[in-house]
């Protein structure tokens, strides 16, 4: 009879262990893991979604990324190319005292400068020449928008070796010259215009 309970007591124990067992070890409820993730505080706004314009409330743009802003077509690399083309020409023309083409390179202000400094030259009955010994090295130094955001000045640092040769009443002179200069161009960005004009020179350290 004590066999008897005994295996009786063992049955009921063994289904009682299999009820919790089939309850504990399911999940009940949500679980910590369950959870959605927290929202973000505020919108997500990726840099593909919304590109930065200088348009934008609040956003202000300098340098190269203003001049962009404004001519997404600009290229740094096309504009350095450019400066020390007119560079080079510039130079030869004031030289020779090529006054039409400096008319069209440079901003009135320098254009009387180098015009009196011609000037002077011719009535000393000097002329000159101008010739590159290899081609002048140009450096962007500055950018910057301004005039309300129509205008790009650019500032270019120019590193140059040229012989100069001139001729006057007392004689022919050759010089070779290592010149350093930082030459600042502008361009109204809202002209159909894609020229660069020269508004001011100033000495740099070479």
């Amino acid at each position: 009879m004590q066999l008897l309970e005994l295996i009786i007591f063992a049955g009921l124990a063994a289904i009682v262990l299999y009820q919790l067992y089939s309850v504990l070890g399911r999940r009940v409820g949500r679980q910590p893991e369950d959870q959605p993730a927290p929202e973000p505080a505020g919108p997500v706004v990726r840099p593909a979604d919304r590109p930065l314009e200088a348009a934008d409330e609040g956003v202000s743009l300098s340098g190269l990324a203003a001049v962009r802003a404004k001519d997404p077509s600009f290229e740094i690399s096309h504009f350095l190319a450019g400066a020390k083309g007119a560079y080079e020409m510039i130079v030869k023309s004031f030289a020779a005292g090529d006054r039409p083409t400096l008319r069209n390179l440079l901003a009135p202000g320098v254009m009387a400068s180098f015009d009196t400094a011609i000037a002077t030259r011719e009535t000393e009955g000097r002329t000159e020449s101008v010739e590159f010994l290899h081609p002048p090295r140009a450096d962007l130094e500055k950018a910057e928008v301004a005039g309300g955001g129509d205008l790009a000045r650019l500032t270019v640092r120019f590193l140059a070796e040229f012989r100069n040769r001139s001729k006057g009443p007392e004689g022919e002179a050759v010089d070779d010259r290592r010149t350093a200069e930082l030459w600042t161009f502008e361009r109204n960005l809202k002209s159909r215009d894609p020229n660069w004009i020269l508004i001011h020179v100033d000495a740099a350290e070479a």
